[in-house]
């Protein structure tokens, strides 16, 4: 993602920059996403040349001073550009506009955090993206969707053609706030998590195909930046660190719903790879990379953060939760990955 490295992928020499940090570093193979800002237009061509996948930018208050949101104006001249561009401009969908009357929530409560990040704030930014990819033909998606108030208009707006994906996360599949207690600030996220009927109606936009893609929105932080010692979700990092967890997470609650394992594959590989533009990713097929997990489906163990391999583990939400599905082996274009010796390639998207 563009964000919360430095240097932020605003640029080409910022995507340069990034690629040399990460060149020999990466177990995986690896794609960049370009970054969209206010008064940034000009770097999108070069970045489209350079092999950024797509591009991002939010709505509303990212966190980070180096990478500010974009007003409606400014979301539609984007979109219109990377619709010429081939490709397409996840949206972080909160609306700063119907934020900035509401005072920063501070305190323990989750109840109040959830409060002051009302479903209202994703609908109205929903709409706008809407509106936006309608009138420019480009293609918008909207990243980690919360609130399931949003899919009836995506529903309706894919009906009417405009061109608009969705995707949602495993801690949005997993969580919900009636069990997240006061202080437990590893489960603050922006969007937040919200109510267990909330979830259900997610899980019913997957099956409906209203939401296309499952992804982890992987969003590490230090443990202090988590505010562990008061709890405080006002001054506590939003995100969850889910990379490691991702799979048997959504696999756990699919499982529980009838959900078979190659419609989690669909939304975990095959979609994210058509969105990322990644023509060798995502299938099992001739002439596609031979990437795969092997997982015991049946197997399940307790989430050990000391097991985990997140740079700052302690951090999960999820210490201590039964989950379905042992990753046994992977393999990196048909050879097991091995621990002590990055292989993974850097990909530039070429269409």
């Amino acid at each position: 993602m563009p964000l919360d490295s430095v240097p932020a992928t605003v640029s080409a020499d910022a995507l340069a920059a990034k690629r040399r940090a990460a060149d020999g570093q990466c177990h995986v193979d690896v794609g960049f996403w370009g970054g969209v800002i206010p008064g940034n237009t000009p770097e999108l061509e070069p970045l489209a040349r350079a092999g950024v996948a797509g591009f991002k930018c939010f709505l509303a208050d990212s966190g980070a001073p180096d990478f500010p949101p974009v007003d409606a104006g400014q979301l539609t001249a984007a979109l219109r550009v990377v619709a010429g561009l081939g490709r397409p401009l996840l949206v972080h969908a909160e609306s700063a506009r119907a934020a900035a009357p509401a005072r920063a929530y501070a305190g323990r409560g989750y109840a109040g955090y959830l409060a002051s990040h009302p479903r209202g704030l994703e609908t109205l930014a929903v709409a706008e993206v809407i509106e936006a990819a309608r009138s420019t033909g480009g293609h918008a998606h909207i990243v980690h969707l919360s609130s399931s108030d949003a899919l009836p208009m995506i529903a309706s707006a894919q009906r009417e053609g405009v061109r608009l994906t969705a995707e949602t996360c495993p801690h949005y599949l997993t969580l919900t706030a009636e069990e997240i207690g006061d202080g437990e600030t590893a489960c603050k996220c922006s969007p937040p998590v919200r109510e267990a009927a909330n979830r259900e109606l997610l899980w019913a936009g997957l099956r409906e195909q209203v939401l296309g893609l499952v992804v982890s929105d992987h969003s590490p932080c230090t443990v202090p930046m988590k505010a562990p010692d008061t709890g405080d979700f006002g001054l506590a990092w939003g995100g969850i660190s889910s990379l490691q967890l991702s799979l048997p997470l959504t696999w756990t609650q699919a499982r529980r719903r009838g959900i078979g394992l190659a419609q989690v594959a669909a939304w975990m590989s095959a979609a994210p790879a058509r969105l990322a533009g990644l023509t060798a990713k995502g299938r099992i097929a001739a002439g596609y990379d031979a990437d795969f997990c092997v997982l015991a489906e049946e197997e399940s163990f307790v989430v050990d953060p000391g097991q985990l391999h997140h740079r700052h583990p302690a951090t999960t939400p999820y210490a201590g939760r039964r989950l379905h599905g042992v990753v046994q082996l992977t393999l990196l274009r048909g050879q097991a990955i091995d621990p002590g010796r990055p292989r993974g390639k850097l990909l530039r998207r070429m269409q």
